[in-house]
Order: C-alpha cells, then structure tokens, then sequence
C-alpha cells in the first residue's frame, strides 16, 4: 500500500510539473526589461518568450506580436522551442505509460512486468525534468551574461523572467515526481504477487425463507 501511495504521488507531481512547463513554455516571460527613459515620463517593459514579445506601458496598455519567421530567430530560441516543445510531448507519453504500470490500474497483470513499466515510466518523467532544465539554464546563462556585459547598452539589458523560474519549479516536481513513482515500483520490482489491495465480497444469495445467507457474506 505504501509503494501505491508513492506512485500516486510521484504522478501528482509529475502532472503539476507538466502543466507548468507548458506555461513556462508558453509565457513570453523569458526575457524581461525594464526601464525609464529621462526625457519622457511614460515607462514601458519589454517581455520576450519563445513564440512572441510584448512591450507593457506603465498605463497597462501591452502590445504583443508573434515572431514572423523561425530561421530568423537566434539559435538559442530555436534549440529551446524545440527541447521545451520535446520535454512536453515526452511528458505525455510517460504519463500513459505510468498509468499503465500503476498498482492502480489493471492495464498489465500484477508482477515484475507491471513494475517495469511504472519504472520506465517514472524515468521518462525524470528524463523530461533534466529535458527542460537545458534551454531554462541556457537562456539564464545568456541573461546574466550579457546584464553584465559592459559592451551592452542600458536599455537592451535583460533580466530573468518569471517563465525561467516557473520552468525551474516544473523541471524540480517533474524529477522529484518521476523518483517516487521509480521508488514505488522499485519496492514491487521484486514481488510478483504484490499489487494495489482490492477487496470484493460474495454475493449474497436468498433462502428459501427470503432471508440472505450470511454464511457466504464477507
């Protein structure tokens, strides 16, 4: 029951995980800066993602606009839309492949075979955590490198956006869900006659007087 508890979990976590990544991926919030130009009073703060940019006025006026062309964007976007869009789809597959494998489930016959499956499927959530850590650390290595670049002009320095931190948050839940639901099938890895505890109970059957027989009653 113990192992159960886990994989059920690990896969609540991996779920929260995934939905997070998918609004990391989404959000243009990858890049943010702010800035306030002297001469003007109106502030304005620029956002870009992986699919668009947004510039935000102080006035709550915000204005988006989709990239018109993928090769004209730089490689590192290109390589991030690709592993977050992977990491996504790689998600989905493990989360039929878990359930099919969890004690709480009848898609595969209790035992070593069942076990395997949760296992592969709780390493494939891990593998889509460490997936999504790869273009999140990349964008914030360029960020911090060029906020810190004296050649960089004032007004195009970058800082890290919330989308960075929500992926950071979804990639830890995606590992840290994928190790309970290995754990969890790592403890009946090994006992073919260990599964999720169902318990069923006769049917009672009438007596020639009307009454049910309790004898055949669990």
């Amino acid at each position: 029951m113990g192992s159960a508890a886990l994989e059920i979990l690990g896969l609540v976590l991996c779920l929260v995980g995934w939905v997070g990544l998918i609004l990391a991926c989404g959000l243009p919030m990858w890049q943010v800066t702010a800035f306030l130009d002297h001469n003007i009073v109106t502030a304005q703060t620029t956002w870009k993602g992986l699919w668009m940019s947004c510039v935000v006025q102080s006035t709550g006026h915000m204005q988006c606009k989709v990239y018109d062309s993928v090769l004209a964007l730089s490689t590192e976007v290109q390589a991030a839309r690709a592993l977050t869009v992977g990491a996504v789809l790689l998600a989905l597959v493990a989360l039929f492949v878990t359930l099919a494998g969890a004690q709480c489930t009848t898609c595969v016959a209790p035992g070593p075979a069942k076990a395997r499956v949760a296992l592969t499927g709780g390493a494939l959530y891990a593998l889509c955590g460490l997936l999504a850590l790869v273009p999140l650390c990349w964008f914030a290595n360029i960020v911090v490198r060029e906020f810190y670049d004296p050649t960089v002009p004032m007004s195009q320095k970058y800082e890290l956006g919330a989308a960075l931190y929500i992926g950071w948050a979804a990639s830890a839940l995606l590992m840290c869900g994928g190790g309970l639901v290995c754990c969890g099938a790592w403890v009946c890895a090994g006992r073919p006659d260990f599964s999720f505890p169902v318990k069923y109970s006769v049917s009672r059957r009438p007596t020639a007087t009307g009454d049910y027989d309790k004898k055949n009653y669990v």
